[in-house]
């Protein structure tokens, strides 16, 4: 026999589809393997038989209201905790028990309405062993119906409203069974607690929920042979919901919208974990971005630096040209000829009056340049290190205890350790005096360019010595007369103005050779200090850009799922 048209056949195909689309997606994702085996069993359970689920607290009646819709007294009755497993009562042409597992047990019984639909038994919401409030929270995805059976001597308990809402979140359809009305004195006590129970469950899960108060104790005697309790127990009006919820093209529905319910309840359970990684991980990014700024503003604070220290070499060869200006001018006269004549103290006067202590103010400035250089260097890695540091602290609690989030949070919570970790080995492996030793040699070729200028000022003194020979030459040939005016009018004016674009020839060649050697070492540390960074911070940001850019297809993917399967249950809702 056919039981379901063509159009609920297509329906359930695409149902099968999208959770299994689901399940597939959240073994990409990393899902916990208790919500994979949820949904796995949502999927096996479209096929079962329908699932009654019978939950409250440990004293609420549960297991006498089951005997009353069952009709014999199947299940024992007690005032402390009875039930401590799961019981699954189904039909059977013969009575007896069977164990499943550690936390279920089977029972089978010969109960016409056992033929239809199966009955579960679950530990009571507020049992001592917290165990069992687990195994019952873990039972309820797979219901078709929840009964939520309370007490009329303590309606609706704390353990009762936690309880509720996790039915809730797990789109799951509920009646509610207010059991023991026997104790009421008048029916207005009983209007009155009706009321409050529905108040409550407004305010608390926004649905207006089936109340059924009833006597379980008295519709199990009056099936038991005492039909004058029967009325009084109104129990009739539960049993006859149940057989309309119960029929046909309702077990249908039921059967299709539980496992939509449960995929649904995954899709925006693993939509907000999603949102929250993706949240933490664009804080994650604003940090790495961060640290990127601070390293592009760093460079260029160098190199301004930089510019600015070389203006100070600058200047101690720009002193050097206006002594030698000055030097040329007051010795290459008429007046000093025979001075100029004794190339040693010429050349000693040049070193003395233009030179000085060059050569020790430049490689002074290099080594200044060298102290700088390294300073900044260990205090960019102690910011950088600071920058993670204070990361790790401010979310070192975030996400801690969901078993969702656990490898995802040691993986980032891992990486951000790494890489604070390093940072704090170089900080406090820092070894200055290494660094600028290394740097110095580096610079090594700028550092001995400072020498050429003691070089340089044999050569000039050369220089003078070749202008005072000359003049010396020139001298003997002529006669004194014509010579004097000679040497002043034409020779030692040419010489003097020789020497000064010599000397600032060679000043500039200097200059040039120093600053350009100077400049693409100490550009050549800057990034050397700048790629060790990055290179520190790659694999954190490397992880950090890989998984949004997961993170992003995950939600998509989920996004879709969780659409679909919306339209779909609207589409089985107008049946």
């Amino acid at each position: 026999m056919q039981i379901l048209s063509k159009d609920q056949d297509d329906l359930l195909v695409q149902e099968r589809s999208m959770l299994n689309d689901l399940q597939l997606a959240l073994v990409r994702f990393g899902g916990s393997d208790e919500d994979q085996e949820t949904l796995k069993s949502s999927i096996r359970q479209i096929d079962d038989l329908f699932l009654l689920v019978i939950v409250g607290e440990f004293n609420s009646g549960k297991s006498s209201f089951i005997n009353a819709l069952i009709g014999e007294k199947i299940l024992k009755e007690g005032v402390t905790p009875t039930t401590t497993q799961i019981n699954i009562i189904r039909y059977d042409t013969q009575k007896k028990e069977t164990v499943l597992d550690a936390h279920t047990l089977l029972i089978n019984a010969p109960v016409e309405i056992l033929k239809e639909i199966s009955i579960v038994d679950t530990p009571g919401t507020n049992a001592i062993i917290r165990e069992h409030e687990m195994i019952t929270n873990k039972f309820i995805p797979r219901s078709d119906l929840v009964l939520f059976v309370t007490s009329s001597d303590r309606p609706l308990s704390e353990s009762e409203r936690s309880f509720l809402e996790s039915i809730r979140d797990w789109g799951k359809k509920l009646v509610i069974v207010l059991n023991k009305i026997d104790m009421f004195q008048n029916d207005e006590e009983l209007v009155q607690v009706k009321e409050f129970i529905r108040d409550n469950i407004q305010s608390l899960l926004q649905i207006t929920p089936e109340i059924f108060p009833v006597s379980s104790r008295n519709a199990l005697l009056a099936k038991q042979g005492q039909p004058n309790l029967w009325p009084g127990s109104r129990f009739e009006a539960l049993e006859n919901h149940i057989h309309t919820v119960l029929d046909e093209s309702g077990r249908i529905k039921l059967k299709f919208l539980n496992p939509l319910g449960v995929g649904l309840n995954l899709a925006v359970r693993y939509l907000e974990v999603v949102d929250s990684r993706i949240h933490l991980l664009n804080e994650d990014v604003e940090m790495i971005d961060n640290i990127d700024r601070q390293l592009l503003v760093y460079k260029e604070d160098m190199i301004k630096d930089f510019e600015f220290r070389m203006a100070d070499i600058e200047n101690i060869l720009f002193g050097l040209e206006q002594r030698g200006q000055i030097f040329f001018d007051e010795n290459l006269r008429l007046a000093r000829v025979l001075d100029l004549m004794n190339k040693n103290r010429i050349q000693k006067a040049f070193a003395d009056e233009v030179i000085r202590d060059v050569p020790k103010q430049i490689e002074q400035k290099v080594d200044e340049l060298i102290d700088w250089l390294v300073d900044r260097d260990f205090r960019q890695w102690k910011a950088v290190m600071d920058h993670l540091t204070t990361r790790k602290i401010t979310h070192k609690d975030k996400i801690i205890g969901d078993p969702i989030n656990a490898q995802f949070n040691f993986n980032r919570e891992h990486l951000i350790e790494t890489v604070a970790r390093e940072a704090n080995q170089v900080v406090e492996q820092y070894d200055r005096q290494g660094e600028a030793q290394a740097i110095a040699d580096g610079a090594q070729n700028a550092v001995a360019a400072s020498a050429a200028i003691e070089v340089g000022a044999i050569g000039l003194g050369t220089l003078i010595t070749i202008l005072a020979t000359t003049l010396s030459a020139d001298v003997t040939g002529i006669l004194v007369a014509s010579a004097v005016a000679v040497l002043g009018l034409f020779i030692i004016p040419a010489r003097r103005r020789k020497a000064n674009i010599e000397m600032k020839e060679k000043i500039d060649l200097l200059r040039e050779q120093l600053e350009s050697s100077l400049r693409s070492n100490f550009m050549k540390e800057i990034e050397r200090g700048l790629s060790r960074i990055n290179t520190a911070i790659e694999p954190y940001t490397r992880f950090v850009r890989s998984e949004r850019a997961n993170l992003s297809s995950n939600k998509e993917e989920i996004s879709d799922l969780q659409r679909r399967m919306l339209n779909l249950k609207n589409q089985i809702e107008k049946w």
